[in-house]
């Protein structure tokens, strides 16, 4: 496949991990070291810049069916999203993105096997960003008090919210990727340059959006 004006698609990287796992720092280093234009299009500026304040979490939706209400929109929210990707690919533009998909709604969604498909014929590679469970209490907790009310209110000798458990236990199913990175052990830099060299070799078939998008 080649753009209007004979360019290559663009590549599309998709980072998926729980909220603090280390993927935004990922997307400043791509965007600041790769060569050619990288955008972000992740759930943060969809969340924060994009969605209506009363329909908020919008994609952002926690695991456990927070809000079955809004549920109804969070697929089509996904789908334009996801749609919106694959053009900028189409027109030769690089795209880094990062998500919290799971599929613990109050009944399941099938929502990564749809973006899945919308992403078909273009270069898209699907990154698992890991980060152990106490390591992400660290950062919580390292945040400043507004911060740390985001999504669920934390305290140093508290239990673990059950929010940020089932983060843990739902975003990482089906676990089917093309690259896993762990930020507890690794720098963004150094989990950015994991993904540079899966990006500087031949794209191995079936990819994970390629073998996701023939399920469900």
């Amino acid at each position: 496949m080649t753009c209007s004006d004979g360019t290559p698609p663009g590549y599309i990287i998709i980072l998926n991990g729980a909220p603090r796992s280390g993927k935004s720092s990922i997307v400043e280093v791509i965007q600041a070291d790769f060569d050619g234009v990288w955008l972000n299009l992740g759930v943060d500026a969809h969340v924060r810049h994009i969605m209506p304040a009363r329909y908020r979490p919008g994609i952002g939706l926690r695991p456990g069916g927070e809000r079955p209400d809004i549920e109804p929109l969070v697929p089509r929210l996904y789908a334009a999203l996801y749609a919106s990707i694959a053009e900028h690919s189409r027109r030769g533009l690089n795209v880094v993105a990062e998500f919290g998909h799971h599929d613990a709604y109050s009944r399941p969604l099938g929502i990564l096997a749809d973006c899945a498909r919308l992403l078909t014929g273009l270069p898209a590679l699907l990154v698992g960003v890991r980060c152990p469970l106490d390591v992400v209490m660290r950062r919580r907790l390292a945040e400043g008090p507004e911060r740390r009310r985001d999504y669920v209110a934390i305290a140093a000798g508290a239990p673990i919210p059950a929010p940020v458990v089932a983060w843990q236990e739902h975003v990482h199913r089906p676990g089917i990727y093309d690259l896993e990175v762990d930020t507890s052990t690794n720098s963004p830099e150094a989990c950015a340059e994991e993904i540079r060299q899966l990006l500087s070799r031949p794209m191995v078939h079936p990819t994970a959006f390629e073998r996701l998008a023939s399920t469900g």
